[in-house]
């Protein structure tokens, strides 16, 4: 590789491949990259290589925690028995070599005394066994019913936040928090707080034991206790500071691999595939690189704790054998120390690693629990305003078979108390009056901005009456979209007043809001289903007829039919075996099944070809004629037959009227329309 590229490549990747160690380091987009060797669970090291993240507030991050299983107290007391019982169990059967050592070495030793210390020793251990048994198969249920109620928590809340949320932070970064995040927790309630408990109980007791056992031996151990503190700290660190290069590495390699399999067609259509190989190598090598230096630093903690303990066992034996022969030490006596010495860094070390896991998994609590605190959309008034199924002059809640949606509005709201409010109120009963629903849309001096520093609209006027096609036209940016985010309320106007049937959205119930508009948008999002589920995602009551009737309409039926199992056919990943204008003809036959008065067409046929086009507009008209429809299209054809045509530019409305009469103004639109500009 030429060491230009070279240099280019490090550059450009340096941020990514260099994380710094004194952030917080963001995980790996898409939220599963990153997780291939050295992964949670896989390879020595912290974690098995994930990064040790420090929590910010250990205190209320744990306390929200223990919320989360404190419902099982009893359960968790078992659990803190058997973790005593099994660590006491298994110091206590070490200890029963003494005896049974000494039982053999004195005259008074018999095979029965033996044969009793032995199954003395043996129902201890089973004891113990049994213990650790309960324990974890106890903690498992814990652990799980806790991170079951996180992730249902988590993801009911993910449904209350505003679009905003999702517009500003990073979909993979979202999607971690249920991944990486929600694992890291779920590790350390599974094992690491037992462990922990567990290994704390086992250095005070083994330390207590060696005292009582010898005092100067137990000096000897405590000598090698530092050196062991020093050998953890120095290889542990070197050992995470090259496992979090390593979880760059592969975050960025899989991102790469992941990109270039997406867009292989435009790597072959400008020849890049030799740039792109030695992009891979370039990341590769990287990646090897770090690989052999976090394997080798992971690797090598077992051994140098390994050998240090056989250093502690040997200076302990050697001593203990001086003892016997000259202080008159038991042999049995000097047996256990010397197996206590041995296993006496075992939970130093436990307990060192479990720290650092347990502050990774508070970390990954924090952000789990920073997305639970996140502003949600606000609440609807108290006396909120719902849309129910009725019959004029009927019951309320009539039957939906040619019912019609009437406005349910409490007498309490302060809507009530306008002058002209009674004119076409359907009906009263006791505490609430209905006006029909017929979905006539006013936007009047509206301002919004999504940043305080840019102004998005300017003083936005316009309505819509029932079963108008009201369009919008202009360059990208010019704040089309934005219109009908704003009459969904995914975001909340700066000033000014929108209304449907003279109506303030934001006194309408949010979710009846957004059920009485239907909306086919340029980007399509097929679920993982059959095709009928995915039209009769639109409207879930919708029967088989009701779906095939909208498929129709969309002009989506015919190439249905010709799919593998029909309506029953199978799509999953996001469609990916329809082509992209099949896609859309499912959307738009999803918004076709809906009963909401009002439509929203986002550049709805972008995707079709001028053909496909051409059969869907019958079948929109259809669609159209009895709804309030708002068209954002770039293909100015599809709007002249609008009843009003909105010339937007930088946030305002500089045009307005049907297509005649933008043509004989002869301003933005006709030069649009007739090809002396284009549009952005």
């Amino acid at each position: 590789m030429k060491q230009e590229k070279l240099e280019y490549l490090q550059k450009k990747y340096e941020s990514r491949l260099n994380p710094h160690t004194d952030k917080e380091e963001a995980p790996a987009q898409g939220g599963h990259r990153g997780r291939g060797p050295g992964g949670p669970g896989r390879g020595p090291g912290p974690r098995g290589g994930m990064p040790v993240k420090k929590p910010k507030n250990v205190k209320k991050t744990m306390g929200r925690l223990f919320a989360y299983i404190s419902h099982e107290k009893w359960k968790l007391f078992i659990v803190f028995l058997c973790v005593i019982g099994g660590t006491v169990a298994n110091l206590a059967g070490s200890y029963m070599l003494r005896p049974i050592i000494n039982g053999l070495t004195s005259p008074e030793g018999s095979a029965a005394s033996l044969l009793r210390g032995i199954l003395t020793m043996a129902v201890i251990y089973v004891t113990g066994v049994a213990a650790q048994y309960l324990q974890q198969r106890i903690m498992i249920g814990i652990s799980q019913n806790a991170i079951c109620k996180l992730r249902n928590d988590l993801f009911g809340k993910m449904q209350k936040l505003p679009v905003r949320y999702y517009d500003t932070n990073n979909h993979g970064d979202v999607m971690s928090r249920f991944t990486n995040d929600v694992d890291a927790v779920g590790e350390m309630l599974n094992n690491t707080v037992v462990q922990l408990i567990s290994g704390t109980i086992n250095i005070i007791g083994t330390f207590a034991l060696m005292i009582y056992t010898n005092v100067w031996l137990t000096l000897i151990t405590i000598v090698m206790i530092p050196v062991m503190l020093k050998a953890v700290q120095t290889v542990g660190g070197r050992s995470r500071k090259y496992y979090r290069a390593q979880q760059a590495a592969i975050g960025t390699i899989n991102g790469y691999i992941e990109e270039t399999v997406t867009g292989q067609k435009v790597v072959k259509v400008f020849n890049h595939e030799e740039d792109s190989r030695e992009e891979f190598e370039f990341l590769n090598q990287d990646l090897r690189r770090k690989q052999i230096k976090a394997q080798f630093f992971g690797g090598i903690m077992g051994p140098v704790m390994g050998n240090l303990s056989q250093v502690s066992y040997s200076l302990t034996a050697c001593i203990g054998g001086v003892l016997c022969v000259l202080r008159g030490f038991d042999i049995g006596g000097l047996t256990v120390f010397v197996n206590y010495s041995r296993q006496f860094s075992r939970p130093i070390n436990e307990v060192a690693m479990q720290v650092n896991t347990i502050f990774s998994a508070l970390a990954g609590a924090e952000r789990v629990f920073a997305v639970m605190d996140a502003e949600p959309e606000k609440e609807d008034p108290v006396h909120a305003i719902s849309i129910v199924e009725g019959v004029e002059g009927g019951h309320a809640e009539g039957s939906p078979e040619g019912g019609k949606s009437l406005y349910r509005i409490p007498k309490e709201n302060a809507l009530t108390k306008s002058e002209n409010f009674m004119e076409n109120v359907v009906k009263e009963e006791e505490g609430y009056y209905y006006k029909e629903v017929k979905g006539a849309v006013t936007l009047t001096d509206v301002t919004f901005s999504y940043n305080p520093d840019k102004t998005i609209l300017k003083h936005i006027s316009l309505y819509a009456k029932p079963g108008q096609k009201i369009a919008f036209v202009g360059s990208t940016g010019a704040g089309k979209t934005t219109i009908t985010n704003l009459i969904n309320r995914f975001y909340d106007i700066d000033s000014g007043t929108i209304t449907i049937d003279g109506i303030p959205i934001t006194e309408l119930e949010r979710d009846c809001l957004r059920r009485n508009i239907s909306m086919v948008l340029q980007d399509t999002h097929l679920f993982t289903g059959t095709v009928r589920e995915n039209i009769r995602y639109g409207r879930l009551d919708a029967t088989d007829e009701e779906v095939e009737q909208a498929a129709r309409t969309a002009s989506a039926h015919s190439f249905i039919v010709h799919l593998e199992h029909g309506y029953d056919t199978m799509l999953e990943g996001d469609g990916a075996n329809l082509s992209q204008g099949q896609r859309q003809l499912i959307n738009i036959a999803r918004a076709a099944i809906s009963k909401a008065p009002i439509l929203i067409l986002d550049e709805a046929t972008s995707s079709v070809d001028t053909r496909t086009e051409k059969h869907i507009e019958k079948g929109m008209d259809r669609l159209m004629a009895q709804r309030t429809t708002l068209v954002i299209a770039h293909r100015l054809s599809t709007v002249r037959n609008a009843n009003a045509i909105m010339v937007l530019e930088n946030g305002e409305i500089i045009e307005r009227g049907d297509h005649d009469d933008l043509l004989a103004q002869k301003g933005r639109y006709y030069e649009l329309y007739t090809g002396l500009s284009e549009l952005d």
